[in-house]
């Protein structure tokens, strides 16, 4: 018969009876037409005759007729369907061992006070045929958009874990500034502490470097900087910049004194994630890149900055 699957039964689900198989993974089914396809032959367990307490065993084959018209959209444990089809959209690449998604800026990685939607709370939703939800390795400012790198497995979680720790992984930011420092490239050696809730450089503060390049530049007036931290302090690209001169469109918080309202400009912070390196892992060429938000193009378009992605 057209449209009939044969589907074999995952490791997760040994032990499980029948009718919570087809509940779990054909949620549109009702409990009437469930009864109707068993009692009539149509599903069937290792070509068997099967009851709705059968019990399966993890490798068990079991026989689904057609039920287009009792399919629903997957539904996801504490994912709306609105949430599920957004954190999907994100994604800009995914394989066997990782899954990236281009966050966007608002949104935070992680719950925290006052914060109810964040990308942690949307990961069921990214398991594409896996058993378990991809596992957080890193994480980027709420503020601050682009590349957010996604273990698919515990094995690969504590690979990227150790490789985010031991900052082996290139990560290059994109960040549009007020104002030009001397010098088109070098390396930013700053140490950072954060006092009274705003990170700042000081000093006896932990040791921060960055390296930075500008890429196009309005006179002394705005410039897009690319720049890759070489050590991973909170904020540290957005202090580095304030520290030279240069704070970052959008930033309230290291804009220095230069908080100057500009309606030219989207109220976003100007600071993206890029790309990031990842041949260390994969053993071979491997980078990927985030395209920019609308906004941040916008802003170079106005400004006339030359850029293409």
């Amino acid at each position: 018969m057209s449209g009939v699957q044969i589907i074999k039964v995952k490791d997760a689900d040994d032990g499980m009876r029948l009718n919570r198989w087809f509940l779990k993974y054909y949620p549109g089914l009702s409990l009437g037409r469930f009864q109707k396809l068993v009692r009539t032959k149509q599903i069937k367990v290792n070509g068997a005759k099967a009851e709705a307490n059968t019990r399966l065993e993890a490798g068990f084959e079991v026989r689904v007729p057609p039920l287009d018209n009792e399919k629903k959209e997957q539904v996801y444990v504490g994912v709306s369907q609105n949430d599920a089809k957004f954190i999907e959209s994100l994604v800009i690449y995914k394989d066997e061992k990782i899954i990236v998604i281009n966050k966007p800026s608002g949104l935070a990685v992680q719950g925290g006070t006052n914060t109810e939607r964040h990308i942690d709370g949307m990961l069921d939703a990214l398991k594409f045929g896996m058993e378990e939800k991809p596992k957080l390795v890193h994480r980027i400012d709420k503020d601050t958009s682009g590349v957010l790198v996604l273990a698919r497995d515990r094995k690969m979680a504590d690979v990227l874990t150790k490789a985010f720790r031991e900052h082996t992984l290139q990560k290059t930011y994109l960040a549009l500034v007020r104002g030009m420092c001397d010098k088109e490239f070098g390396e930013i050696k700053a140490p950072l502490e954060k006092i009274d809730g705003r990170v700042q450089v000081i000093e006896s503060g932990k040791s921060a470097v960055t390296e930075y390049e500008i890429l196009d530049n309005v006179g002394d007036k705005f410039a897009l900087v690319s720049a890759s931290p070489l050590t991973g302090r909170t904020h540290q690209i957005r202090a580095h910049m304030e520290y030279m001169g240069m704070p970052i469109l959008g930033d309230d918080k290291y804009f220095g004194k230069e908080r100057s309202k500009n309606e030219l400009f989207a109220k976003k912070l100007h600071l993206h994630a890029y790309k990031i390196d990842l041949s260390a892992i994969y053993g071979k060429k491997m980078v990927v890149k985030a395209k920019l938000p609308d906004y941040f193009k916008e802003s170079i378009k106005v400004l006339g900055l030359d850029f293409k992605e």
